[in-house]
């Protein structure tokens, strides 16, 4: 890896701030790394929470002849990821960084847009626990884990797991020891008062009707997406 790391996260409307944010505080802190946020325009990205964040390289400026791509790919997830799917222009940016990246990392249903971009098919990967039985419309074995690594792909879990996902990539990049000081500096000790966070544990009733509702809501859009990148 050279003595810079450039480590690109893709932005786009209704993300969930978490899953990039973050990821973004551990990676950004790991040694000589340059940290770039890609979108379609350089107008501030609303997330699904209302907090909207900005971009600092347009999808066209990244993609240009010349441009250096990212050694890190990072895609975030959210009801938007469904949309961004489905366009081309994202797809095709998420498809030439994975040519030249180390490693092409997804969080919760970013997972989803790595798919559309063919990146999935014969790969073991993980999701948010709602969607990811729909990974298999890509090609994808779903896997019940926080995180997984096939090849230089890499998906994490729902939400919280792209902090864990960072961790590990940024152990991956400078060694264990820095990403146990990055882990230190931003004290990620967690200790929930509920032990309700893992679809594992969780009422299996309350688990079906979700993953249910997540089928009626982006099934179609997963469908149309599949289509497009298998046929």
């Amino acid at each position: 890896m050279a003595d810079e790391i450039r480590i690109a996260f893709l932005l786009f409307p209704h993300l969930t701030q978490l899953d990039l944010t973050g990821p973004a505080q551990v990676l950004s802190r790991v040694p000589g790394a340059r940290v770039t946020y890609v979108a379609a325009t350089l107008d501030p990205v609303p997330s699904d929470c209302g907090l909207a964040l900005v971009p600092t390289e347009t999808i066209a400026e990244a993609s240009a002849d010349g441009a250096a791509l990212a050694d890190v790919l990072v895609v975030p997830g959210g009801d938007g990821a469904f949309d961004a799917m489905l366009d081309p222009a994202v797809v095709a940016f998420v498809r030439r960084q994975a040519e030249g990246a180390t490693w092409v990392t997804s969080v919760c249903t970013g997972a989803f847009v790595l798919g559309a971009a063919g990146l999935l098919a014969g790969k073991r990967a993980t999701t948010h626990w709602a969607s990811k039985p729909m990974l298999e419309a890509f090609g994808a074995q779903p896997v019940d884990a926080r995180i997984v690594e096939d090849g230089a792909v890499v998906t994490a879990a729902g939400v919280s797991a792209g902090i864990d996902m960072a961790l590990w990539l940024a152990a991956e990049l400078a060694g264990r020891s820095a990403a146990e000081a990055i882990q230190l500096q931003i004290e990620y000790d967690p200790q929930p008062p509920f032990d309700s966070g893992s679809a594992e544990r969780a009422d299996a009733v309350v688990v079906a009707r979700a993953r249910a509702a997540a089928e009626e809501a982006r099934g179609e859009r997963v469908t149309r997406a599949a289509a497009a990148v298998l046929r």
